[in-house]
């Protein structure tokens, strides 16, 4: 054997770790959303269909924030949640277009 191991060994690898930053930046955006929606429907000045938008725009964006940095979606072995996830939004937007045309007819 020889005493050289230096050529045949591996570094280790060191994996980067989640600190914190991304936890308060994403808490800060939630908050941010919230306000955003709270002040859209408080001022009462704006018009209705103005209002809609910019909710459903903070919902969907807090939506997206929420599956990504708190329930880790974003990481790896994530698929069954990500299809489980997928599959109940496709019922719910069957069921709100069936009830849409149930309604109108």
């Amino acid at each position: 054997m020889s005493s050289n191991h230096s050529a045949e060994e591996k570094r280790p690898v060191r994996h980067k770790l989640e600190g914190p930053q991304k936890a308060i930046v994403s808490f800060i955006l939630s908050v941010l959303l919230t306000l955003i929606a709270f002040a859209t429907v408080a001022s009462g000045g704006i018009n209705t269909d103005f209002i809609y938008i910019i909710l459903i725009g903070c919902a969907i964006l807090q939506v997206f924030v929420q599956m990504a940095v708190w329930m880790h979606m974003k990481d790896r072995g994530h698929a069954y949640a990500t299809v489980a996830i997928l599959f109940g939004v496709f019922i719910v937007f069957t069921c709100v277009i069936m009830a849409e045309y149930w309604a109108w007819w």
